[in-house]
């Protein structure tokens, strides 16, 4: 029924640039292309150094934003395989729908934001865009990844229709109309709903991992309980540390399962079409059932309170945001600080724009050794997990 609805090569919108090069590029579609130059992209490597929710430095077994782009990856085509939709159009919108994060998370992005107020702050949703259209130049005439029409809508919708878009956002659209205000194909729909998928489940992982999460707690969040207590059936007497592993193996299969039907139902009972009728169809149809949702809510609720915010990470959070707004304050006060190729003279709105460019794409450790060199000592706890 879904499968219908899948994105076609064939059918795509092309590119804002023709491509007309006639150096090989072996037997690849355009959406097989669109998520090989992601991969390739220096963006893409930089999420290695990148928090996730833990500082990059953190430990060897910790997710990093690549770790989680990939992990998104396999959720994103499991689902798409099983709902007939194009895999690699929704693989590439999963691996680069991350791509805009500065460094430290969104302490990170929260002070970037403020410190560019003046300037139309910052969204990292909309840097993601900003970096596939115009701040990767690997191609010798034009800048930017060139990709496709519908990576480009998707990365900039895959959370629905954007209604108030902010600068970089909007000026992507002027160039390249992604139609803002309508739904985007299911494909960068079950992207979205993977990433809620990996990082519920995957936060768990790293948040027992830490010793942040107490499982005496997390094992009484209703949904965690029901699956906890099938676990302890089924291999009485195991391990603790091997029935948190098969916890987060079961939840994501639950999750999937659950989207994969209300998704089809969701189709079906919208009586939806075409690709056209799914951007017009003014909801969601990939996502969790109603009572699925509820428990998810509630998830994510437990996590904030006992894992985002806890303040086991605050003193890590407070001196993040510094690090970020001293650097923001030091190359406003004396852009000459930039390399010379971020340098631009006479546009006061367009250099402070560029700052936000040149922070946001700094891995973590770049951006402490860059504090430490321009600013002073940055103090992040020593031994923190």
């Amino acid at each position: 029924m879904t499968a219908r609805l899948a994105a076609r090569p064939a059918h795509s919108r092309g590119r804002l640039h023709p491509e007309h090069d006639d150096a090989p590029r072996g037997p690849r579609d355009i959406f097989q292309r669109d998520r090989d130059r992601i991969i390739h992209s220096v963006a893409f490597r930089r999420l290695r150094h990148k928090t996730q929710v833990f500082i990059a430095p953190d430990g060897d077994h910790f997710r990093v934003r690549l770790t989680h782009s990939i992990e998104v990856a396999q959720i994103g085509r499991t689902i798409a395989r099983a709902l007939g939709l194009n895999e690699d159009l929704t693989e590439a919108l999963c691996l680069a729908h991350d791509l805009g994060h500065p460094p430290f998370g969104h302490g990170g992005e929260d002070a970037l934001d403020a410190a560019l107020a003046d300037a139309g702050g910052f969204d990292h949703n909309a840097h993601t865009i900003r970096i596939v259209t115009r701040l990767e130049t690997p191609y010798p005439d034009i800048d930017g990844l060139n990709l496709s029409w519908e990576a480009l809508e998707g990365l900039a919708k895959h959370n629905g229709p954007v209604r108030n878009p902010t600068w970089a956002m909007a000026e992507a659209d002027t160039a390249f109309d992604l139609m803002l205000g309508s739904w985007p194909s299911l494909e960068a729909q079950v992207a979205a709903i993977s990433d809620d998928i990996a990082y519920d489940n995957h936060d768990i992982d790293d948040g027992l991992r830490s010793g942040i999460l107490a499982l005496d707690e997390l094992v009484e969040v209703p949904i965690v309980a029901r699956h906890w207590r099938a676990i302890e059936r089924r291999h009485p007497g195991i391990a603790v540390d091997r029935k948190q592993r098969a916890l987060v193996r079961d939840l994501i299969g639950t999750m999937v399962g659950d989207v994969l039907a209300e998704t089809a139902q969701r189709v079906a009972d919208a009586r939806v079409e075409t690709i056209d009728d799914v951007r017009a169809a003014g909801r969601s149809l990939a996502g969790f059932s109603e009572p699925l949702a509820a428990e998810e809510a509630e998830l994510k609720r437990f996590l904030y309170q006992r894992l985002y915010g806890s303040p086991a990470l605050d003193d890590v959070r407070v001196e993040a945001e510094r690090v970020i707004a001293n650097l923001a304050a030091a190359y406003r006060a004396d852009p000459s600080l930039l390399p010379t190729s971020w340098q631009r003279a006479g546009d006061r709105v367009g250099q402070l724009r560029t700052i936000g460019d040149f922070i946001a794409g700094m891995t973590d450790r770049f951006a402490i050794a860059r504090h430490e060199e321009l600013v002073g000592p940055v103090r992040l706890p020593a031994d923190r997990f």
